[in-house]
């Protein structure tokens, strides 16, 4: 297991080749202090949506605000580390930056963010009661107050190619069963030249292979713990669902499954490269952009496989926050609210394309005409998944922390990526998913302690 490198996410290692967008600035070189008489540093994931965000702020917000936004964009997992330090160290390099529904109320217990209900409540134009609830619930803390607003938000969904599964005469189940997506990946598989069953993410880190893993386990009858501590990563439920995805993948899925995260199956599934997606909800609005998408059209949207659960989805935001060691706090402010406010979904739709809005988080969005149109296909059962998603009772048996596709306490990200590094070998058939589990099973056993102790 030597080729893959374990890396703890939530410690404070250096992040090195994090890219700052060509005529942003870097948020490194002199800080806030330094910076234009007013100026924010943003950090961001370098997801679609956020690619968006970066090609409309100079003209639609520091020309009508004078705030100069400093704004970096890069992977998932650096971004994630190189925040996790910033806000660990209180440095205060960054004034606004993303973090999901896993940090922010562990976050804001430890005292890292500032609060933003007094931000955004009481302000009529902002509509804070618009924000739908699952993703203001998800990013509150144990004070009530709100640490985060989302930017978009999320559940998840299969998304197969309509188009080729008519041509096989294949059927697809608006609530399907992991056990009938396997066959039908078997049958699509090579139904076109190149073209595989399905996708599904291998990359290392909780936040990438983990996310639609541990929907799967949960589905199956796994866990991560049970109610009493007691780590279950080895257990026959986990063992099976794991098995059963790693499987699945390197029977009918896409090349290199480990080097495959979010943006390579998009890319596969909007390239017409599989027939089968299992992924986030947010998704669906880039698959229906025709100015990168070849299948726009031809997908069809069913919700997130079932084993022995009624529903499966996740629950996901990605959320804008403003570090408490910000110096700049009303002017990152200023720019949450207009990144997470409705008239910045109109501005997308009406200078990007409806179908690029960044959803999932406000009631509104779902009866615009205009987006109701462009997500005809998907926004609904968006919609629903979302509403479906149950953080505290996601599988089949009472668990000790909150969390879907993670577990909501602080080590749960260190310990995810570490199993998930050695996992990648499982993909590759250089070692067993279950020798992988045992292993994981000892360090999933430490962190157990640790809160059976506490």
């Amino acid at each position: 297991m030597a080729r893959h490198r374990i890396r703890s996410l939530v410690g404070v290692t250096a992040v090195t080749g994090l890219v700052a967008l060509t005529g942003c600035g870097d948020a490194e070189q002199g800080g806030t202090a330094t910076a234009a008489a007013r100026s924010i540093n943003v950090i961001m994931t370098d997801n679609p949506q956020m690619k968006d965000l970066a090609e409309l702020v100079d003209e639609h917000f520091t020309k009508k605000t004078g705030i100069k936004v400093n704004l970096t964009l890069a992977g998932e997992a650096d971004v994630r580390e190189k925040i996790t330090q910033d806000v660990a160290t209180q440095s205060g390099v960054y004034d606004v930056a993303t973090i999901g529904a896993y940090e922010a109320p562990i976050w804001a217990s430890r005292g890292w963010l500032h609060e933003l209900s007094s931000t955004t409540e009481g302000d009529a134009a902002y509509d804070a009661g618009d924000l739908l609830a699952p993703m203001v619930q998800s990013l509150t803390g144990s004070d009530g107050k709100l640490y985060a607003v989302p930017f978009y938000g999320e559940s998840s969904m299969l998304m197969y190619r309509k188009d080729v599964f008519a041509a096989e005469g294949l059927r697809m189940p608006e609530r399907p069963t992991w056990r009938q997506v396997a066959d039908l990946a078997a049958k699509a598989d090579g139904s076109r030249p190149g073209m595989k069953g399905i996708c599904l993410r291998g990359l290392p880190s909780w936040g990438q292979v983990f996310a639609p893993m541990t929907t799967v386990v949960n589905t199956f009858g796994g866990t991560w713990f049970d109610e009493d501590w007691k780590a279950r990563v080895n257990s026959p439920a986990f063992v099976e669902a794991a098995e059963f995805y790693v499987d699945l993948v390197r029977a009918h899925g896409q090349p290199d499954p480990a080097e495959a995260g979010f943006a390579e199956c998009l890319e596969a599934m909007g390239g017409g490269k599989v027939a089968m997606w299992y992924d986030a909800t947010s998704a669906a609005g880039l698959l229906e952009d025709g100015s990168t998408s070849r299948v726009v059209g031809k997908v069809g949207y069913v919700y997130a496989p079932v084993e022995r659960t009624k529903s499966s989805g996740w629950l996901w935001t990605w959320a804008l926050s403003v570090p408490s060691a910000s110096k700049n706090t009303e002017d990152a402010a200023t720019f949450v609210k207009w990144a997470t406010g409705k008239e910045y979904e109109r501005l997308v739709g009406e200078t990007l394309g409806w179908s690029r809005v960044p959803s999932g988080k406000r009631a509104s969005t779902y009866s615009l005409p205009e987006y109701r149109q462009a997500s005809a296909a998907f926004g609904d059962i968006t919609l629903k998944a979302i509403q479906e998603a149950d953080p505290v009772n996601p599988g089949l048996q009472p668990r000790p922390a909150a969390g879907i596709q993670f577990v909501a306490i602080p080590e749960f990200a260190d310990l995810a990526t570490r199993i998930s590094h050695n996992l990648a070998d499982a993909f590759e058939g250089t070692t067993t998913v279950r020798a992988v589990l045992n292993q994981g099973q000892s360090m999933a056993s430490e962190v157990a302690l640790i809160h059976r102790s506490s």
